[in-house]
């Protein structure tokens, strides 16, 4: 009795600890499931914030794609403005260039009065000025002021018609007058052989005389006197030298006479009745043209000839010669 009683005391506890047991394993499942549900949520959770995270990300991607698309744009912007500013740069620049270059030009057509091809007046330039002091036409004891002299480029023909180029340097008040004498020699085949500035010669007169120059501004004063000569003023011009000399009978001290002949080869041309090649001759078109512009002919004078010789009156040089002598002292 006991021992079936020990034996169903036993069973009974068995089957008390297998539900315990029983139990636990339910809840150790049940414990399980929450912890695998949890993982669930969790990951759930994570994905969330993955997404969000990749949201994120994204926007962050567009706002830097903006970022470098705006800084490009304003880089673009600012290139193109300063590329625009420098091409106005540019454009002013190169304005301002032709405007230099036009207000050049525009000096160069005022101080050169071009009257037809071929013909001109000009101011002495620094090159044609260093020129004539060199040259020894611009001496050193000139009080003549290069704004007062005037460079003349002509056209003239020589006896066989062929034309030549010709300059001469004058005073200014005679400039635009003597243009035009030349302009008309031009046009009437008048001949003049030859017209280079003295400078070609050293400005010695006998050379340049023989040469049968014909030229105007030469730089001197009046033998023995304080006054500028008419060629030292630029208001005398003389024509075909050699063939128009100059001559003078000079009394000596002691009584006797010479003659005085320039150029020295000229005088086969004293005999002005005969008929020869360069000849100046009263009322022939060269003596008309001076004379009208109120220039005097060395051929008419009286007490010596000069009749390559033009000039203007000494009623006029004298008192530009005494102008320039005083401006000096």
């Amino acid at each position: 009795m006991k021992t079936t009683e020990l034996r169903n005391r036993a069973v009974i506890g068995f089957m008390l600890a297998a539900s315990v047991i029983l139990m636990s394993c339910g809840s150790v499942s049940n414990t399980e499931y929450s912890v695998s549900a949890s993982d669930n949520e969790l990951s759930d959770n994570y994905d969330t914030v993955s997404e969000q995270s990749e949201d994120t990300e994204t926007v962050e991607t567009v706002e830097t794609v903006d970022t470098v698309n705006t800084a490009n744009a304003v880089e673009a912007v600012d290139t193109a403005e300063k590329t625009d500013m420098a091409e106005a740069v540019d454009t002013v620049e190169a304005a301002d260039t032709t405007e230099t270059t036009d207000l050049a030009e525009a000096d160069k057509e005022a101080a050169v009065t071009e009257s037809r091809e071929g013909f001109s007046v000009s101011e002495i330039s620094d090159e044609l000025f260093d020129r004539m002091k060199r040259g020894n036409t611009y001496k050193e004891d000139c009080i003549v002021p290069r704004e007062d002299l005037r460079y003349l480029l002509v056209l003239h023909k020589d006896k066989d018609g062929n034309t030549h180029q010709g300059e001469m340097v004058v005073h200014k008040l005679v400039a635009e007058d003597v243009l035009e004498i030349f302009e008309e020699l031009y046009d009437a085949d008048y001949p003049i052989e030859r017209m280079v500035l003295p400078d070609n010669y050293l400005a010695d007169d006998e050379t340049m005389m023989r040469d049968n120059n014909s030229s105007c501004f030469n730089f001197r004063f009046i033998s023995h006197t304080n006054k500028v000569s008419k060629h030292g003023l630029g208001m005398a011009v003389d024509i075909n030298t050699l063939y128009n000399p100059y001559h003078k009978t000079v009394t000596n001290e002691d009584g006797t006479t010479e003659e005085v002949i320039e150029p020295a080869t000229g005088e086969p041309y004293l005999d002005r009745t005969k008929d020869f090649d360069y000849k100046i001759e009263k009322d022939d078109l060269c003596y008309r043209l001076f004379t009208e512009k109120g220039f005097e002919w060395g051929g008419e004078w009286s007490d010596m000839k000069d009749y390559q010789h033009f000039e203007l009156p000494t009623s006029i040089t004298a008192k530009y010669s005494e102008a320039y002598t005083q401006s000096t002292n």
